[in-house]
């Protein structure tokens, strides 16, 4: 059974960085599709980035694009997210996810969920 949980969330000033971490306690992570998502608060969970079974391929939101890189160890079952030149409108809850689609954006096409880690981004 998949277990997700985030970690290496944090207080960051603008232009930092930050690497956040998605481990599966269950050790089935390489069976899925691996999503990023965040929420803001008052705003609507959104996608940020996902990466396929093996890691050959990514996907990012337009915002994030060029800054983020999503990557994944499998012998680990462990999934990151880095974050360089973060902004402020980066400021949210950041939520790992599993997938057994291919490549969905939207938070109903994963079926487990983390707990999420909070980054602050301080202007």
């Amino acid at each position: 059974q998949v277990q997700l949980a985030e970690s290496g969330g944090g207080l960051v000033q603008a232009g930092g960085s930050l690497r956040i971490s998605c481990a599966d306690s269950g050790r089935t992570l390489g069976s899925y599709v691996m999503g990023w998502f965040r929420q803001a608060p008052g705003k609507e969970r959104e996608f940020v980035a996902l990466i396929d079974w093996s890691g050959a391929r990514t996907k990012y939101a337009d915002s994030v694009q060029g800054r983020f890189t999503i990557s994944r160890d499998n012998a680990k079952n462990t999934m990151y997210l880095q974050m360089n030149s973060l902004k402020s409108d980066d400021t949210a809850v950041y939520f790992c996810a599993a997938s057994v689609f291919r490549e969905r954006l939207d938070p109903a096409g994963y079926i487990y969920w983390g707990r999420g880690t909070q980054v602050t981004v301080s202007s």
